[in-house]
């Protein structure tokens, strides 16, 4: 399904080789890194690691929008710890995700309307629907 809508930004990374000897540079620079397989012992991080970072922080900020909309004071920073599995079956590799997020000083039912609102509103959280097994725990 395709959206019509503004460009905000556009991320432009360059990537040679695979997970188990890849490297990956964004075009400004800022992000130099070398990648590895989970497991390896080479120096590098997995792409489980980068989108794990990518998701939680969209999604950190979507709740954080989501307060704002609600007019709802966060007294603490928010804290979402990603744990992305890579999974394997009889048809290949699939990912599958847990989110266990903090929202100190929030009652936990507003916590809770928070967190369904920023499932609606995160770009990752739009983008895998469906695809990706999601379990969210407030802790």
């Amino acid at each position: 399904m395709t959206q019509a809508g503004k460009v905000v930004y556009t991320a432009k990374t360059y990537t040679t080789g695979g997970r188990e000897q890849g490297a990956t540079r964004s075009s400004d620079g800022l992000l130099d890194i070398r990648l590895s397989a989970p497991g390896s012992a080479r120096i590098g991080t997995s792409p489980e690691h980068l989108f794990a970072a990518a998701w939680s922080a969209s999604f950190g900020s979507a709740i954080a929008l989501a307060a704002q909309k609600k007019k709802t004071t966060l007294a603490a920073p928010i804290t979402v710890n990603a744990e992305v599995d890579l999974n394997e079956a009889d048809d290949g590799y699939f990912l599958s995700t847990r989110f266990n997020i903090s929202l100190p000083g929030v009652k936990r039912d507003v916590a809770q309307a928070l967190v369904n609102e920023a499932r609606q509103m995160c770009p990752y959280s739009k983008a895998t629907r469906g695809n990706i097994d999601v379990t969210i725990n407030l802790v």
